[in-house]
């Protein structure tokens, strides 16, 4: 698990580099005010030689080691953005793309404390808590990272478009799907959709009924949703690089998580209900 990880994050940062050789627009979008496109490229060698080469080699090779120093090279990069975002005004786009490699590399070497079980069986504790989670999340997710890629490319805010109808039914009903979810997880499962504050109980009820993971095809939606209203093709590839990196990393430490905890009821649930396409057979409720 932790290896294909570590491979998708030497394949981003590659793909990325890539990128900004042969489009002008993306290096535009990832340069910081007043400073030189030169301090930019400085970024090359470290990036290629500590991150990507010795990802590639942790991949292979389970060291712990190097997880710290890959974490370490990305902390460095990381707090190097920050300031000059604060010193120059912008580079936003930058900035907010290193923490996120930050946030991903502290959840990799540090996974494990990560999933906790509520303390709480309280329902109006739980969807309280719950009630913050959402709004956060979709603050940061579907406003912040949305206007950084729409200041970055200077894309124009449109607000009448052909788009605007299907895609606010669109974003409409995985919003719903995602509070459903929610309420499914705080209700049956007495806990919160945060892994570290997850449920106590297995929940296979409401949408886990269908499909395993609808909060993920929600958040999907919402983002798919954004782009068309917008029409950025800059939203929808962030919207598909988080679904593809939510499949390809997280998901399978979270199902390592579900099967520690939950057993074999959990593996029958996997094998009966599909991840993505919706199964029509039904689960029995909690037990």
């Amino acid at each position: 698990m932790k290896g294909t990880a570590y491979l998708v994050q030497a394949t981003i940062i590659l793909l990325w580099w890539l990128g900004l050789s042969i489009s002008p627009n993306l290096f535009a979008a990832f340069q910081f005010p007043e400073i030189s496109s030169l301090a930019f490229n400085s970024f090359f060698a470290p990036d290629i030689i500590i991150i990507t080469v010795l990802s590639i080699v942790r991949a292979y090779r389970p060291i712990r080691d190097l997880e710290l120093i890959i974490l370490g090279g990305f902390a460095y990069g990381s707090f190097y953005c920050l300031n000059a975002s604060i010193l120059s005004g912008g580079g936003y786009l930058a900035t907010t793309i290193m923490l996120l490699g930050l946030g991903y590399n502290l959840f990799l070497v540090y996974y494990d404390y990560t999933f906790k079980e509520s303390k709480s069986s309280k329902i109006w504790v739980n969807a309280l808590k719950t009630f913050v989670q959402i709004v956060c999340v979709w603050i940061i997710t579907l406003v912040f990272f949305p206007w950084v890629i729409m200041q970055a490319f200077e894309i124009d805010i449109v607000f009448n478009n052909t788009n605007a109808i299907p895609s606010i039914i669109l974003f409409l009903f995985s919003s719903f799907l995602g509070l459903f979810s929610a309420y499914t997880f705080v209700k049956k499962g007495e806990g919160t959709p945060l892994p570290i504050d997850q449920t106590k109980k297995l929940v296979i009820n409401g949408p886990y009924k269908y499909v395993r993971n609808p909060m993920a095809i929600a958040g999907m939606g919402q983002g798919i949703a954004v782009s068309l209203y917008f029409n950025s093709i800059h939203i929808l590839v962030y919207a598909l690089i988080g679904g593809l990196i939510w499949h390809l990393v997280v998901k399978p430490i979270e199902e390592k998580n579900m099967i520690n905890r939950f057993g074999e009821d959990y593996l029958m649930y996997q094998k009966k209900v599909r991840c993505w396409i919706p199964t029509l057979k039904t689960q029995q409720s909690n037990k």
